[in-house]
């Protein structure tokens, strides 16, 4: 048991403090006490758990968009599959920290089979031309020789889920295709005849990548009437 004893101070010492000093004795449950000397620790059970300091509760960085990761395994292509009916969604993540927690535990296209695809779209948006808010679109095209788009992908990533671009709102997602001979990563939008903000995407796409080669832009109504569809628009 604590019981604490107030000591008035004398006319002299009051002239020294305005407190009053306060003398704890502490009953070690033996039947004696002895005194707690003024600075010292308290040990055992006696110390008071409201004199823990408290942590900041921790809170994760939001993301202006969730963004969903998409696998399409190279697998379904060699059955034959109809296109796009293996895309699979991997995670979606919300905040700065999920995006690090899937990126540092998946592999980088460079580590990819061949003829797997991974996509980054805006949640709720399937990687697909069929999807309502990709049907009126097109893509950005970047290609890089085979094991050396790791960089680019991770620079793309950035730039969509942290609002870089300048038409962000025309941004739907991204996907790297791994092939034998090289790697591409496409950045479809959503108004493909929208070719004044299509154009600031792309150039503003090729600085984010320090990317020197001419790009193309493709219209994906253009792209399911013909395998080699042609450029709309060049930077």
């Amino acid at each position: 048991m604590i019981e604490e004893i107030e000591k008035p101070i004398t006319t002299k010492e009051a002239e020294k403090s305005s407190l009053s000093l306060t003398i704890t004795k502490i009953d070690d449950g033996v039947g004696e006490e002895s005194e707690l000397e003024e600075g010292k620790i308290m040990g055992g059970n006696s110390y008071h758990a409201a004199s823990k300091p408290m942590k900041a509760p921790y809170s994760k960085h939001p993301l202006e968009y969730s963004w969903t990761f998409w696998f399409d395994s190279p697998s379904a292509k060699y059955k034959q599959a109809a296109w796009g009916s293996n895309i699979r969604p991997v995670h979606t993540v919300s905040s700065v920290e999920d995006f690090w927690s899937v990126y540092n535990n998946v592999h980088q296209p460079s580590k990819l089979v061949v003829g797997a695809d991974f996509h980054c779209f805006k949640n709720k948006i399937e990687p697909k031309w069929e999807d309502p808010v990709c049907a009126n679109g097109g893509k950005w095209t970047v290609c890089f020789a085979r094991g050396k788009s790791d960089i680019g992908w991770l620079y793309t990533l950035l730039a969509m889920i942290g609002e870089q671009f300048g038409c962000g709102d025309e941004i739907c997602g991204a996907v790297v295709n791994v092939r034998a001979r090289q790697e591409k990563i496409s950045l479809w939008t959503k108004n493909a005849a929208n070719e004044a903000s299509q154009l600031i995407i792309g150039k503003q796409w090729k600085e984010f990548l320090e990317y020197n080669d001419a790009i193309g832009f493709i219209f994906h109504e253009d792209a399911m009437k013909d395998r080699v569809a042609k450029n709309r628009y060049t930077v």
